[in-house]
This record gives structure tokens, sequence and C-alpha cells, in this order.
């Protein structure tokens, strides 16, 4: 590795100021020092952007939604590698230089970084820490957001009809164009999770609207990516068996997410 083999964090920001501090303090303390910080904020009305300024980040404003965010971002970044980190998520301190060295070292286009839920938000997010959990080796629920930016450019970036599911999209494309994904160790945890039954409703809702888009595009891999039945839960059985209250959690939740999925898409 040499000093000019960069890392641009790419953060797609809205009305952030509750979890954007926590987010780009774990991108400070990352144990490789060979970042920039692009944000691109889609017009907040809060203080995101101040609290951005903090730290140090380029700071830009575009919209409507964060795959086209994400697209300009790289647009303006200078690194050699892009890593796309939404505002509600934390990195584990050596996240960004194990995926560098899996890059560097093993010769891989791109690097999955397994995410979980925080879970001392709420029962919510203790529900979505087993469920996420669950996908850590699984070949469908699975986004690489960490690629060269060569690669990012060779399959077209992220698609900006796509409001749901663009990461799964984006993989998919590396799928499809024969690149080596990688995976590491560290991860990333998500601290945004929804506190409330209401919260996930119009989280999904809203998603849903415009699922279709992405289900178009290849009917057979989402449906099993967006089938209640998986079979990381199966692998997993030993957890779900300590676990019968986060269990029955989880089937509720996953009765809410696709009640209201179904919903938005019929709407």
């Amino acid at each position: 590795m040499t000093d000019k083999t960069w890392v641009s964090v790419i953060i797609p920001t809205k009305n952030s100021e509750a979890t954007i501090e926590k987010c780009l303090q774990s991108i400070k303390i990352q144990t490789y020092s060979n970042i920039e910080m692009v944000l691109v904020d889609n017009y907040s009305r809060d203080r995101t952007t101040k609290i951005a300024e903090k730290y140090g980040a380029r700071i830009f404003l575009k919209g409507p939604e964060r795959a086209s965010q994400v697209n300009f971002g790289v647009k303006e970044a200078k690194g050699k590698y892009i890593y796309r980190v939404d505002s509600d998520f934390v990195l584990e301190p050596s996240v960004v230089e194990e995926a560098v060295t899996k890059c560097e070292v093993e010769s891989y286009d791109a690097v999955a970084v397994h995410n979980t839920s925080d879970p001392t938000a709420g029962f919510w997010s203790k529900v979505r820490k087993l469920e996420r959990d669950c996908y850590r080796d699984d070949e469908f629920n699975i986004g690489a957001r960490f690629l060269t930016r060569e690669v990012f450019q060779a399959i077209g970036g992220f698609d900006e009809t796509l409001v749901a599911a663009e990461d799964y999209d984006l993989h998919n494309k590396l799928l499809k164009g024969g690149f080596r994904i990688g995976r590491i160790r560290a991860q990333e945890t998500h601290i945004g999770e929804p506190r409330t039954l209401g919260e996930i409703v119009r989280k999904h809702y809203y998603y849903g609207k415009t699922i279709q888009n992405y289900i178009r595009k290849g009917p057979e891999r989402a449906r099993r990516q967006f089938s209640p039945v998986r079979l990381g839960y199966l692998r997993y059985k030993s957890v779900f068996l300590r676990n019968p209250k986060l269990v029955l959690g989880l089937f509720v939740y996953q009765f809410v997410r696709y009640s209201a999925t179904a919903i938005g898409f019929l709407t």
C-alpha cells in the first residue's frame, strides 16, 4: 500500500443530525489513515451539515434519493476506492483497513461488509440484530458497498430509478460483471433502527411504492432476496431457540414489514 491508496467514504444524508456525529466519529478513528469523507446532503433542515463541518467532511448538496447522492459523491471523490456508508451506521475501527487489504493484497474488486443492528436502541433493534446476524454468510441478503472506483464506473454506479434495494442492485451488477467480491471480519452497526411499529410501517410503505422497479430487473433473485423464509434462519437455529421472545418479535416485525411494503406496492 502507498500513500496514494486513498479511500473516499461517500455519506448520503437527509436530516441526519441524530446519528451523523457517531457515524463520522467512527470514520475518523479508523486504523487506516488515507480517508476522505464526502458528505452529500439532500437539503437537510437540521444541523447535519454543521456537524459534518466539524469533522472536515467535504460537503455537497444533491437529491432526490440516496442513489443519485452517492453517484454524485463518487464524481467528486478523489480516492482509488469508494465506500458508501449511510449516515446511521457506525464502523468498527478496522473496517477500512481490512477492506483495502482484501483488495490490494488478495486482488478482490469489491468487499461486502457485514452489518448488524445496535441492540441498545430498543426491542425492535434487538429483533433486527437477530435477523441481520443470520445473514452473515448469506449469498442473497448481501450488498457490497466497498469497491474500486474503476469497477464502480464500469458497472454504471447506482441505478437512480431505485429508492429501495439499490445496494442489492449494485451487488447484482458486480456478480453479473464477473467481479470478485470478498468479505472481512470487521463489521458495521446500524444505529438508526425504527423504535416503533409505526416507524416500521412508514419506512416500508415508502419503499414499497417503488420496489417494483427493482423486482422487474431480476425477478428470480428478487424473489429469493425478499422471501420471508430465509436459509440463514436454519443455519442459526440454535440462536433462535435461545431467544424465543425475539423470534416472536421477528414474526411480528416481518408481518408488519411485508404488509406495509405490499400496501405501498399496490398504491
